[in-house]
């Protein structure tokens, strides 16, 4: 019957729709979150600031092991003493970020707690901050902090948060290609970074195995890029679409956030494939219900 028909179609379209929920969302949010906070605007390429920020995949790049950076006791620690048994996760950030940093630390401790390898035991987690001015008691903190959202406090060995000299930080992050810009804070100073946010798996023997951008982690694909990082093997580029912090404009001597990443294609392209295929569907229910009316036979009145 007709209605049969409908309601079908409308199952089909709920289906459907849940499903277009299932992969819109996590686009919406795997790159940041709480929009309310936040104002969004579009990537503008000829931006002064913008020219100087990004990710360059240098993938096998040997880090400068020799470096020496300070980490949250105080302890002078060369990069080489957390290399040569196991891999290790790197994030650059800088601790006073009023955003974006927070949120990429947040979503690696999420995708940690899905995976199965832990923290000091199968890899060392080094947080490096960008901000030469940074210093132990704020590296201590965050340390604290995150630890304290793991929930392990038993890992806190493989927890290294640290902060160095402009020279040290400036060779970490070209061997990484992680470039950043100063920008202005809200008194007007130069107290803040531009910058894009990322990961990298690194092999023990100190080489770049994989990138992983954006703030939030497919806690597969963090299991995997361990896995094959422990045995030095190099990971693929992936595709570099990146999540921006801030954006400083002197006209209005205020900050926006630029967007937070570039929205898919393939989004589009499913929105066009499933309502295709919900229109498709009501049109043959629609004529099924039509040809099974048409095939029944006419009552016929019989007079007694």
């Amino acid at each position: 019957m007709l209605w049969q028909g409908t309601i079908r179609s409308v199952f089909r379209g709920a289906i459907c729709t849940a499903g277009l929920a299932l992969v819109l969302v996590p686009s919406l949010f795997a790159q940041v979150s709480g929009y309310a906070f936040k104002e969004m605007g579009p990537i503008n390429k000829k931006s002064s600031i913008l020219s100087k920020v990004g990710i360059s995949q240098r993938l096998n790049e040997q880090l400068p092991l020799n470096l020496t950076f300070t980490d949250e006791t105080g302890r002078q620690v060369q990069l080489a003493s957390f290399f040569g048994a196991k891999p290790a996760i790197l994030a650059l950030v800088y601790y006073r970020c009023p955003m974006l940093c927070s949120e990429e630390l947040e979503g690696l401790v999420s995708a940690l707690l899905m995976v199965d390898e832990k923290p000091g035991r199968d890899f060392n987690i080094l947080v490096v901050s960008i901000d030469p001015t940074e210093g132990t008691d704020l590296a201590a903190s965050k340390k604290a902090y995150y630890l304290r959202r793991y929930g392990q406090p038993e890992t806190a060995s493989g927890w290294h948060f640290m902060t160095g000299t402009q020279p040290n930080i400036d060779a970490l992050t070209s061997a990484v290609g992680f470039r950043y810009t100063k920008i202005p804070g809200p008194d007007g100073k130069l107290t803040q970074f531009a910058h894009a946010s990322a990961i990298q798996i690194i092999t023990p023997q100190g080489k770049i195995a994989q990138y992983y951008m954006g703030v939030e982690y497919s806690p597969k694909d963090l299991r995997l890029g361990l896995a094959e990082a422990s045995d030095n093997r190099i990971g693929s580029p992936v595709d570099n679409i990146l999540t921006y912090c801030y954006h400083y404009d002197p006209a209005t001597n205020t900050h926006s956030l630029i967007v937070a990443r570039v929205v898919q294609a393939g989004g589009l392209l499913t929105v066009l494939i499933l309502g295709g295929f919900m229109f498709l569907m009501f049109r043959k229910d629609v004529k099924d219900a039509r040809q099974a009316k048409a095939s029944q036979p006419t009552a016929t009145k019989v007079n007694g």
